[in-house]
C-alpha cells in the first residue's frame, strides 16, 4: 500500500510541476491525432468541477478519506486492497497538497488538472487514482473480497500470535 501510494503521489507532484510549466490553458498541446490533450486547469471544485467555490469543503472531505482509510489499513491482509487503498489515499493526498498548498489561500488552494481527453472534463494523475482504487474497492466488495482476503460467505482468517496475546490482554 505504501508503495502504491508514494509511487503515484511522486507521479501526481512530479507530473503537475510540468504541466504549471509548459503547459497553457488558453493554448493546449495536442497529441495521438488530437486524441488526447494536455490543457492547463486550475480546478475549485471537486470532480467535473462540481462544487466550484466550496473548496473547503472537498478538503475536509479528503483529509477525513486519508485518515479513515490509514486508520482501517492495518487489518488489510491482501495485495488487492492494498493496491486500491494506497491509490486512493494517494490520489486523494495528491489533490488535497494542492488545495492546502496552492493559491488563493490554504484550504482553498485549486487543483491542477492538465489531462484531457475528448467529451471528458480535464484532470490528473490524482483523479486517475482516486477512480480507480474506488473501482477496485467496488470491485472487490462485489466479490465478498474482505479486508483480510477471505471471502463474505468464509470465517474470517484466525488472528495471528500477536493478535491473540492482546485480545488476552486486553479483555
Amino acid at each position: 500500500m505504501t508503495a502504491v501510494a508514494i509511487a503515484l503521489l511522486a507521479s501526481d507532484f512530479i507530473t503537475k510541476q510540468i504541466a504549471l510549466t509548459h503547459f497553457s490553458g488558453t493554448d493546449p498541446t495536442s497529441t495521438l491525432g488530437g486524441l488526447l490533450k494536455f490543457t492547463l486547469v486550475f480546478n475549485s471544485g471537486g470532480a467535473f468541477s462540481i462544487g466550484a467555490g466550496e473548496t473547503w469543503f472537498f478538503t475536509t472531505v479528503k483529509m477525513l478519506v486519508i485518515v479513515l482509510m490509514l486508520v482501517v489499513s492495518p487489518r488489510i491482509r491482501t495485495p488487492l486492497w492494498a493496491v486500491s487503498f494506497g491509490l486512493v489515499i494517494a490520489g486523494a493526498a495528491g489533490n488535497l497538497i494542492d488545495r492546502l498548498f496552492r493559491d488563493p489561500s490554504p484550504w482553498e488552494g485549486r487543483v491542477v488538472d492538465w489531462i484531457q481527453l475528448p467529451h471528458w472534463p480535464v484532470f490528473n494523475l490524482a483523479d486517475c487514482g482516486v477512480v480507480c482504487g474506488s473501482a477496485l474497492v467496488m470491485w472487490a466488495s462485489m466479490r465478498g473480497i474482505r479486508l483480510d482476503g477471505t471471502r463474505a460467505t468464509e470465517e474470517p482468517a484466525e488472528p495471528d500470535a500477536t493478535e491473540r496475546t492482546a485480545e488476552v490482554k486486553n479483555p
